[in-house]
């Protein structure tokens, strides 16, 4: 229990470096659907188009590299040979994208239909952030979650920071003053979130630079092509990944009418926000995690705590999602002031669902990572981005968003599923599928309880809050106390 509770400090504090740089980017989303900034919908739909292509290509650039890392960092190789090694290889790879981008980069542009200069952009933003994916992982294997949040949120305060000077006072500081006017560009809203992000990522590198200055740069291509192999499931499930979360938003721009499309992008892409909050807890649950799956694979009691894990994480994403549901129209006049987003309200609690099934199917997934069975990983997500391919080119031209939502449900609850059946086989973990059931059911229910028949009635939302949470005190109390206490 006391290695469990190591565990949730870490992933507590690895929550904060998602949770509250997430946190203010909400702020960004407040900014960028307000009518100060953006005239309508539509706008903000070109913005979230982008962001869709720039999630693909972030998995692309980093091609499962940063897995590999923690598995080989525990392996009998030298631990210096094993960082140089993947460094050095995510270095000269993200500069020969830099340079072939920017020479073909009014073909990438036609292909994406997206505008070369945003193109230039986002390939400068993509490879500084390459850059640090293995300083940011040696951090995490150094369990320094304290720097590696520190950095984190210096990265996104200052991004926040910049789009609200840009945004909302560049222009009205342009009209006093020589300098800013030089600075100031008309109908220039969309280069400048995107110049913040740059200079956000400059800003996180120059950070961590002194990594690159201790390196050793020993390369081994032994070692390099085992870790290409091992990564390659990895990219590929990771490419799986990137299609589920955004690649609807590129489908619906290809699916649905011109006139139709952006804003329907928009509305959706502002109210996908609202499930954020079960991404973030996800997100640091996984953080934490994934290095103790590795570090702790040889214990004798470890899939024991692979299973209590899983089980925690079910109970707090069971309170999340029905914590949310029952508050949504609360958190969306915070969030989301402007009424015109609000028509994609109804996506939100089938994402925070989604959502909580994806969490689960990492914390399921220990078993292929640990037995070196990542092909498996990649198959399943590959499994996973078809479907959602096939739902949303299905239904898309008739359902819109909700296609894309629901296609997002029924992919992440499928691979959770499949990953526990062969997980059963290859590594069997004694999950406790009774209680487990038990807060799903309860949580779905309740939620759907609170949102079709109960919506805006906080008392009855409450009430349901209450009930779950003591039906998980009955059952976890010995053990919630022990956790505390140890």
């Amino acid at each position: 229990m006391t290695r469990l509770k190591t565990l949730y400090k870490q992933t507590f504090i690895y929550g904060l470096a998602t949770v509250v740089p997430k946190m203010l980017s909400f702020l960004l989303v407040r900014l960028h659907t307000d009518k100060s900034v953006f005239e309508n919908a539509a706008d903000y739909g070109d913005v979230s188009l982008i962001f869709a292509y720039f999630v693909l290509f972030n998995v692309l650039l980093a091609y499962g590299m940063e897995t590999a890392f923690f598995r080989f960092l525990n392996s009998d190789e030298k631990k210096e040979t094993v960082l140089s090694t993947s460094a050095i290889s995510l270095l000269f790879t993200s500069l020969l994208v830099l340079v072939t981008a920017y020479f073909f980069k009014e073909q990438i542009s036609n292909l994406i239909h997206i505008d070369s200069d945003y193109v230039v952009l986002v390939i400068w933003i993509l490879f500084f952030d390459t850059l640090v994916v293995i300083p940011f992982a040696y951090l995490r294997a150094l369990e320094k979650p304290a720097k590696y949040t520190a950095i984190k949120l210096v990265n996104v305060s200052l991004n926040l920071g910049l789009n609200i000077v840009l945004l909302l006072f560049l222009k009205s500081w342009a009209d006093s003053s020589l300098f800013w006017e030089s600075l100031y560009r008309p109908n220039f809203e969309i280069h400048y979130i995107f110049i913040a992000n740059l200079i956000a990522s400059v800003a996180t590198f120059l950070f961590l630079i002194p990594f690159y200055f201790n390196l050793n740069y020993r390369f081994n291509s032994k070692l390099w092509r085992q870790m290409l192999a091992y990564a390659f499931p990895v990219l590929v499930a990771g490419v799986a990944f990137s299609i589920n979360e955004t690649f609807d938003r590129i489908l619906l721009e290809r699916l649905l009418p011109e006139n139709l499309s952006k804003t329907a992008i928009g509305t959706y892409s502002a109210c996908y926000k609202l499930a954020l909050f079960m991404t973030l807890f996800a997100t640091a649950y996984r953080l934490g995690i994934e290095p103790f799956f590795f570090s702790r694979a040889k214990d004798k009691d470890a899939k024991i705590n692979y299973a209590k894990i899983l089980e925690f994480f079910v109970i707090f994403g069971a309170l999340i999602l029905l914590c949310v549901v029952v508050f949504v129209d609360l958190l969306k006049i915070i969030l989301i002031p402007n009424e015109a987003y609000w028509e994609a309200m109804d996506v939100v609690p089938i994402l925070l669902l989604a959502y909580l099934f994806l969490g689960i199917y990492h914390n399921l997934s220990v078993w292929y990572k640990i037995t070196d069975r990542t092909k498996f990983g990649a198959y399943i997500s590959i499994f996973g981005a078809l479907s959602t391919l096939i739902i949303n080119l299905l239904f898309i031209p008739k359902f819109g968003y909700m296609a894309s939502a629901t296609a997002t449900l029924m992919a992440y609850a499928a691979m959770a599923f499949i990953s526990y059946v062969l997980g059963q086989k290859h590594y069997k973990v004694p999950y406790n599928l009774k209680k487990i059931g038990l807060y799903l059911m309860l949580s779905t229910g309740f939620s759907a309880l609170s949102f079709y028949v109960f919506r805006e009635q906080y008392l009855v939302g409450f009430g349901l809050i209450l009930i779950l949470s003591a039906v998980v005190w009955a059952k976890e109390k010995t053990e919630l106390k022990q956790l505390i206490k140890s």
